[in-house]
């Protein structure tokens, strides 16, 4: 090779590995100039320069010989917050906790490092506030009788300062609140802004798998319910938690929507009170607790939220239009176009006209019914008001229901049996096909093979 070809090459390659690309902080769209508005999710002021760095170089690995690590699992001591997590917190992981402003994230990041810190108090846990100063966060330890001196606590705002900080104390987990509050120096732009949460949080999960460092990051929502900051802050962490609930009430739920170490379908239940957030034990029975007595249109199904029944009411409201041929359908907790399926299934199989009717259904407590198993009990509980007859207050419903007419089986319901004997439920209509299987079960059986079948059994 000429030496002009070889120069002309090692040109080339230097060119390609400077070269300057722009990338969307929200979808991660990637243009070769810079734009104000990105044309494949529509954010603005979303792009940001980009300078790919060259490969690692390292060799591939056969699957065979990746060295497997440990399973252990961090105990938070928090027993819903473990849940949610999947059993407790993973080396090296990057949890994001996101949740509305004043919902409760730092009072439970506080607690949940407060018993950590007291579990093995040869290793410390640094809190790193960007937010509140430290008498703010003494104060609320205060509140919440989380003095541990195991737990560390720093004020900053940047990101580089923390992480230097957290390599000299060589915490056993690091929190920080919250990742919008940080800034990189280094980097043009407000605390907040695309690029300063994408290379802030960027940094933090390096840090977190390159020290195997369990890594908390508080994260706040928008209006319309999404994480601040750029859409490849979720895509970075292993975990998403979101903290849900209504600043007005008591209760919360801690939801897992991204989990790379466990379930997603797994729930925290937790309680706002005076001394801080306390633990629901019993989640089943905060659900029913306000259910009205004698009051046709409430049905009540056991739902799997990972491997705990979860005992719910479903609600129903049915009554004539007055907006003559467009009758509303409100659905809050179930999927709307499930509603309407079972709507034409009742209107095609029980014969009953509900085309000129305003529906509403919703999932009291907050909750989700986000399996099939639950559709008998909104099928039940839309005829129950409609008809106006109130269903047995200790029958639980279960069941799939098909466009056939058909119900069909679901999974594990020896637990969700077993949960609603605990609560005092005396009855069950649930899928033939269930009831087969099942030996010695807690609770009166009622097979049905079809919806006709099970509204027969719940209207006598």
């Amino acid at each position: 090779m000429s030496e002009g070809a070889a120069t002309f090459r090692d040109m080339a390659r230097a060119a390609k590995v400077a070269r300057v690309e722009h990338v969307c902080g929200r979808c991660g769209y990637r243009t070769a100039r810079w734009l104000g508005r990105c044309p494949e999710c529509g954010e603005w002021a979303s792009i940001v320069e980009d300078v790919p760095g060259s490969a690692s170089g390292l060799d591939a690995i056969g699957i065979d010989r990746v060295p497997l690590e440990s399973g252990a699992r961090l105990r938070t001591g928090i027993g819903e917050l473990d849940r949610a997590l999947g059993g407790g917190l993973v080396a090296g992981a990057a949890v994001l906790l996101a949740g509305d402003p004043g919902i409760g994230k730092s009072t439970l990041l506080l607690s949940a490092l407060d018993r950590v810190a007291r579990a093995a108090p040869e290793r410390p846990v640094l809190y790193v506030s960007g937010e509140e100063s430290l008498a703010q966060i003494r104060l609320r330890g205060e509140r919440l009788a989380a003095l541990s001196p195991g737990l560390l606590l720093r004020a900053d705002t940047s990101v580089a300062d923390a992480l230097q900080a957290a390599d000299r104390i060589r915490p056993q987990v690091l929190a920080v609140d919250s990742v919008q509050a940080l800034h990189a120096p280094q980097l043009d732009g407000v605390p907040g802004s695309v690029s300063q949460v994408r290379e802030v949080a960027s940094r933090l999960v390096e840090w977190a798998k390159r020290t195997g460092t369990p890594t908390l990051l508080v994260g706040h929502v928008t209006k319309d319910g999404a994480i601040a900051g750029p859409r490849v802050l979720e895509h970075a962490v292993d975990t998403v938690l979101y903290f849900e609930g209504d600043r007005s009430h008591a209760y919360r739920l801690l939801r897992a929507h991204k989990n790379r170490f466990g379930s997603t379908n797994e729930i925290g239940v937790f309680e706002m009170k005076g001394s801080g957030l306390e633990e629901v034990r019993n989640p089943s029975a905060l659900f029913l607790a306000e259910r009205p007595r004698d009051s046709s249109g409430s049905a009540v199904v056991a739902l799997m939220t990972g491997s705990r029944p979860l005992l719910v009411e479903v609600q129903a409201l049915v009554s004539t239009s007055a907006c003559g041929g467009s009758p509303r359908r409100t659905a809050i907790g179930v999927d709307g176009g499930r509603v309407a399926l079972l709507t034409a299934v009742l209107e095609k199989k029980e014969g009953v006209v509900l085309s000129d009717q305003d529906i509403y259904v919703n999932v009291a407590g907050g909750a989700s019914l986000d399996e099939p198993a639950g559709d008998l009990a909104v099928a039940a509980a839309v005829l129950s008001s409609f008809r106006d007859v109130p269903l047995d207050p200790r029958t639980l419903v279960l069941g799939e229901v098909g466009l056939a007419g058909e119900v069909r089986g679901v999974s594990q319901v020896e637990q969700r049996l077993a949960e609603a004997a605990q609560l005092g439920f005396r009855r069950c209509v649930l899928p033939e096909s269930n009831a087969r299987r099942l030996n010695d079960p807690p609770l009166e059986l009622q097979p049905a093979a079809t919806v006709a079948a099970a509204m027969e059994a719940l209207m006598t």
